[in-house]
C-alpha cells in the first residue's frame, strides 16, 4: 500500500507537535489495536476506554506513529508521536485535510433506513468506474466520518461517506466536513424518535446533509414521502440541484415494477426519462428502491450506465443487513437445509416492515424435515429509540399485511411483548426477555425446509441467534444453488 500520510503532512494538517522520530510514513489510520496493521497511524481516541492505554501495544504491533495528547505511561522517549491538544479534533483535522487534497467526487448518504446498504451499492457501482473509497462497516458518527476521510488516499476517484445521527444537530457538521458533490437521503422514518418531537424533526435533521454540499452539488432524496417537501426546501435553500427517486410518477427517477425473488429483485423503472431494467442480488422492495438512488447518482456523475447496471446486479447485502445464507443441518442429506435471513443489525418500524415482506415472499421447501411443510419463521427483537409511542409501534407490527404469510413469530425483549400479545394465537411463538433465553430452545423451533428471519435493534444481541442457527446440526454451510 502506498503512503497515506507523511509525518510532515500529518503535523501540518493537525497543527500538532512531532516527538521522537520525524521521518515516519503511515499507510493507514487505525483506532483499534485489534485490527491495526503494520504501518498504520494509531489514533488514541477516548471512548469506552482511553486509547492512550493502548499506544504502547499499537507501537509494538508496528504502528508507524501515534496521535496523542501526551506521552502515555510506558511509552519510550524515542517513540514516534504526533502530540495534539485533543485527539478527536486532530482526527477531524486529518479528515478535513484528506478531503481538501483529493479531486474525488464525494457522495454522502444518510437516511432513517438503508444508509449502509445504499453505501455498499454505491461502493460496488462506483468501484467499477474508478478508484473508490468508502466507509468500513457503519462508521457514520462523530469519529467514523473523520476516520473514513482520514483514510482516503489522495488519488481517489470516488468516495462514499455514510452519515448517521441519534440526536439533533449531528448531521450538518459531518456533512460540511465531507463536502459532498452528491448528498442522498434514502428515506425519513420513525427512527430515533425519542430524541425528536416527531417525524418532521427527523426530516429536518436528515435534510441538514444538504448544508455540506459543494457549490453546484446535487441533492437526491425520496420524492414520495409526506416529508419530501421538507427535504426539497432544504435542498433548494442550499442551492442544490434536486433529483428525486421513488415509486410515483412525480419522482425524477422512479421504479415502476418490482419482482421479488428468492435470491434477487428484478425491477423496471425510468432513470431521468430513460427506461431501465435492473437487478440487485438480494430480495427486497427497499433494496430495489434505494438502488434507484444509486442509478440516479451514476447519472448525475456521468457514469456509464451499462457498466453501472452490471455492477449493481452483482451487489449482495453484508451480514446483519439482510444477508441470506443456506445452512446445512445434515452433511449426508444435502436436502436437509434451512435458509437464514440475517437482518440483526438494526430495526425500526419501516425496516421491520421491509424485512417481513422479504420473509413473506421467501420460498420454503416441503417434505425434507421432520415437519412436512417448510415454514416462514421470524425472531423479532425490540426496536430502540422510538419514544412515547414505542409500545404501540411494536404491537402494530401484528397488523402488517405480510404477517398472514408468516407461520410463527418469536419475540425477544420487553417491548416485543406488545407484539407477542397482539399476535393471533396461530402465529404466536415464544416470548423471552433476552436473546440468551431464546437461544436455549432454538433447536426445537426449526427444521429443514424453513426460512428464518432474525431482526432487531443491535443492542438486543440477536446476532447470537444468527450464530446459533449456523451451528445447528453439523453447522456447515452449503453452496447457494
Amino acid at each position: 500500500m502506498s503512503v497515506l500520510w507523511t509525518a510532515d503532512e500529518a503535523q501540518a494538517a493537525t497543527g500538532g507537535r512531532l516527538a521522537g522520530p520525524t521521518d515516519w510514513t503511515a499507510r493507514g489510520v487505525s483506532i483499534d489495536t485489534r485490527t491495526l496493521r503494520r504501518g498504520d497511524l494509531f489514533v488514541a481516541l477516548k471512548d469506552v476506554r482511553d486509547g492512550h492505554d493502548f499506544v504502547a501495544q499499537a507501537l509494538e504491533k508496528g504502528a508507524a506513529a501515534a496521535l496523542v495528547t501526551h506521552r502515555p505511561e510506558g511509552v519510550s522517549e524515542d517513540a514516534p508521536l504526533l502530540v495534539v491538544d485533543e485527539v478527536l479534533s486532530g482526527l477531524d483535522a486529518l479528515g478535513r485535510r484528506a478531503r481538501a487534497r483529493t479531486g474525488a467526487k464525494v457522495v454522502a448518504v444518510t437516511g432513517s433506513v438503508g444508509k449502509t446498504s445504499t453505501k455498499e451499492m454505491l461502493r460496488q457501482v462506483l468501484g467499477g468506474q474508478g478508484r473508490t473509497h468508502a466507509a468500513e462497516a457503519s462508521y457514520n458518527n462523530h469519529w467514523g466520518v473523520p476516520l473514513t476521510l482520514a483514510r482516503m488516499p489522495a488519488d481517489t476517484d470516488f468516495a462514499v461517506i455514510e452519515i448517521g445521527m441519534n440526536h439533533p444537530g449531528e448531521i450538518a457538521p459531518l456533512a460540511r466536513m465531507a463536502q459532498p458533490d452528491v448528498a442522498i437521503v434514502t428515506t425519513v422514518a420513525a427512527a430515533h424518535l425519542a430524541a425528536f418531537d416527531g417525524i418532521e424533526g427527523i426530516a429536518h435533521e436528515k435534510a441538514a446533509i444538504f448544508e455540506g454540499l459543494k457549490p453546484g452539488g446535487t441533492a437526491i432524496f425520496k420524492g414520495d414521502l409526506e416529508t419530501s417537501p421538507i427535504l426539497e426546501a432544504a435542498a433548494l435553500a442550499a442551492g442544490a440541484a434536486v433529483r428525486t427517486f421513488g415509486e410515483t410518477a412525480a419522482c425524477h427517477h422512479r421504479v415502476t415494477d418490482i419482482r421479488i425473488g428468492d435470491r434477487h429483485t428484478v425491477s423496471e423503472g425510468r432513470v431521468w426519462r430513460a427506461p431501465v431494467l435492473y437487478k440487485v442480488g438480494a430480495p427486497g422492495r427497499h433494496f430495489a428502491v434505494n438502488a434507484m438512488a444509486v442509478l440516479a447518482t451514476a447519472q448525475v456523475l456521468g457514469l456509464d450506465q451499462a457498466t453501472a447496471l452490471g455492477d449493481l446486479g452483482r451487489w449482495t447485502p453484508p451480514a446483519g443487513r439482510g444477508l441470506r445464507e443456506v445452512v446445512a443441518l445434515d452433511l449426508v442429506d444435502s436436502r436437509a437445509t434451512l435458509e437464514l435471513i440475517d437482518d440483526a443489525y438494526n430495526a425500526n418500524p419501516t425496516s421491520m416492515e421491509a424485512a417481513l415482506e422479504v420473509l413473506a415472499a421467501a420460498r420454503t421447501v416441503d417434505d425434507v424435515g421432520r415437519v412436512a411443510r417448510g415454514r416462514r419463521i421470524a425472531y423479532l427483537g425490540d426496536m430502540g429509540e422510538l419514544g412515547a409511542g414505542e409500545a404501540e409501534a411494536h404491537a402494530g407490527l401484528a397488523e402488517s399485511r405480510h404477517m398472514k404469510r408468516i407461520d410463527t413469530v418469536h419475540c425477544v425483549g420487553p417491548l416485543m411483548r406488545n407484539l407477542y400479545d397482539a399476535l393471533p394465537a396461530e402465529r404466536r411463538g415464544r416470548w423471552t426477555e433476552t436473546a440468551a433465553e431464546m437461544e436455549q430452545t432454538l433447536r426445537r423451533d426449526l427444521d429443514a425446509g424453513d426460512v428464518v428471519l432474525i431482526k432487531a435493534s443491535k443492542y438486543m444481541g440477536l446476532p447470537r441467534l444468527v450464530d446459533a442457527i449456523k451451528k445447528l446440526g453439523q453447522g456447515a454451510s452449503v453452496p447457494d444453488a
